[in-house]
């Protein structure tokens, strides 16, 4: 994980950059926690440092910048967290390796008896 932010210098103990093309070395998922509107920046910035991946979380939907992603050869994932659907793949949502069982990705089960 490599954080991009012009306001911090660190982030969570780890070195920030201002912008996409200031981090050194290759980076292959920018994952976009902004609002929708700033979405098309970051794609053209992440189609410019030649990233693979463009990823928007939760709420977080342009269409016109996915388009533009899609059609330079990008994956684009949308309106989606990366928690909860590495959780689909690898079973529950863990902290420190406890299921919280909080938040599931997991669909709850109808009860099929009746209520008395």
């Amino acid at each position: 994980m490599v954080p991009v932010n012009p306001r911090e210098s660190e982030v969570l103990g780890l070195k920030s950059y201002p912008s996409l093309k200031a981090i050194p070395g290759p980076i292959e998922v920018v994952d976009i926690f902004r609002e929708s509107a700033a979405v098309p920046a970051i794609v053209e910035e992440a189609i410019a440092i030649g990233a693979k991946v463009v990823w928007t979380q939760l709420g977080v939907i342009n269409e016109e910048a996915a388009e533009q992603a899609r059609a330079a050869g990008l994956e684009v994932v949308m309106d989606r967290c990366m928690k909860i659907e590495h959780a689909r793949f690898f079973g529950g949502l863990n902290t420190i390796g406890m299921n919280t069982a909080v938040i599931t990705s997991k669909r709850r089960t109808r009860s099929t008896h009746a209520s008395t």
